[in-house]
């Protein structure tokens, strides 16, 4: 190693040691996730990809694995005190599942806004929940408070060795897992879990390339590779809310910057449609932090060409509601279903006949709503919103044509 390496080398927090170290502290607790070939989203993405199912963990998140790794190295003096942590969510859980698993108090506090299910999940796995303020930052302020005035020992989510190396952990695994391993694709909020996948493979294997993936809501940790120190940007919402951070951690940041290749960033819709293909073509529920990775490599973000990739699916802890949402949504992006404002005579039978032509063509009719007094419709006329289910984009276009012929005029509604 060349001195400049062995400087930036001496600038880190984290080692392979360390990683090595947290996989045997957490090797009886954490449970070892499947890494399964998939030949759909091979074909999909002109790769071949292996999914990490970090999803089912016992908390549904890879994010147990750091917040163990850190409870194990309490002191007796520490525990004894208690842990505090500010999450919305899978962070919150870790915390909670293993602290209170060996008699540890933990509190956590939380936004006003979390979702009830996360709520309860942290609850039922027996933590102390305080709701405070708007957002994370808010919550962050009062967790901190709360460490400092019960002299308790705060878990952070990600700017941390331990977890950091509790997380890379990961990494390890896919090594074993998939021999000939080439590429590895992280999701990105602080840094946590790429920088300690990115550590424990690179310093075993520093030929496979390691690509994060961020929300281009919230690109924290591009913005601060750019300017290599982070940077506090804009808050903006997302529904990978589970790297939704506004500043890469300082602990991560030279990690990452060592260590990780690339980093690219994908837009909500992306992720909400990598979301249904891992439901509906994997069976699996991904949130939709858990997704950002391979709604990088079916839109075709990276740099990689026919790798033997592994893809990190983080978690699977997502809002039902939030999940219709993106269902629904996923559908109309892909054509599957679409809502058109199709102008009518008002007399009898025109809807009959319109419905007709649909039904014809083995189109499904989900919702209508007839308006005769919006839309600029001229008297004796009427308009009709109706929503439809499709096979695709190609039965779409024939629908379209065979309304073209009939006459019909219409717009799609978006």
């Amino acid at each position: 190693m060349s001195p400049t390496e062995q400087a930036a080398r001496s600038s880190l927090n984290i080692s392979l040691a360390d990683v090595m170290a947290a996989r045997a502290r957490l090797r009886d607790a954490i449970y070892y996730t499947p890494c399964a070939h998939s030949k759909v989203l091979s074909a999909l993405t002109d790769q071949q990809v292996f999914l990490k199912l970090e999803n089912l963990q016992m908390t549904g998140s890879f994010k147990e694995r750091g917040a163990l790794n850190r409870i194990a190295l309490l002191t007796q003096e520490q525990a004894s005190r208690g842990v505090v942590a500010a999450s919305a969510g899978n962070h919150a859980q870790g915390v909670a599942y293993h602290a209170t698993s060996r008699g540890i108090q933990a509190i956590i506090v939380m936004p006003l806004a979390t979702p009830l299910v996360k709520v309860t999940a942290t609850r039922g796995f027996g933590a102390e929940v305080v709701l405070h303020g708007a957002n994370y930052d808010e919550a962050y302020e009062e967790a901190r408070r709360i460490c400092t005035a019960q002299n308790m020992t705060f878990i952070h989510p990600f700017d941390d060795p331990a977890v950091m190396a509790g997380q890379g952990t990961i990494g390890l695994e896919l090594l074993e897992q998939i021999p000939d391993l080439e590429a590895v694709v992280v999701p990105i909020g602080g840094g946590g879990l790429i920088g300690g996948i990115a550590c424990a493979i690179k310093e075993s294997r520093p030929e496979i390339k390691v690509i994060g993936a961020q929300t281009s809501r919230l690109p924290s940790m591009a913005v601060a590779v750019e300017h290599h120190h982070p940077v506090t940007i804009p808050p903006a919402t997302t529904i990978a809310d589970g790297i939704a951070v506004r500043r890469a951690g300082e602990v991560t940041l030279p990690v990452v910057e060592r260590y990780v290749d690339e980093i690219v960033t994908v837009d909500e819709d992306e992720i909400a449609s990598a979301i249904l293909v891992l439901l509906e073509r994997e069976k699996t529920l991904a949130e939709g932090a858990g997704a950002a990775g391979l709604a990088a490599l079916l839109q075709k973000r990276t740099s990689l060409k026919g790798a033997r990739t592994a893809v990190i699916i983080g978690g699977g802890n997502i809002d039902v509601t939030l999940l219709s949402r993106i269902i629904e949504r996923g559908l109309v992006q892909d054509g599957r279903m679409i809502r058109l404002r199709i102008h009518l005579l008002d007399k009898p039978g025109a809807l009959a006949e319109l419905t007709k032509l649909i039904a014809h063509h083995r189109v499904n009719i989900v919702d209508t709503l007839y308006n005769r007094a919006y839309y600029g419709v001229n008297l004796g006329d009427t308009t009709i919103d109706i929503t439809l289910e499709t096979r695709g984009r190609e039965q779409v276009d024939e629908l379209l044509a065979v309304l073209d012929a009939g006459g019909y005029v219409y717009s799609r509604v978006v």
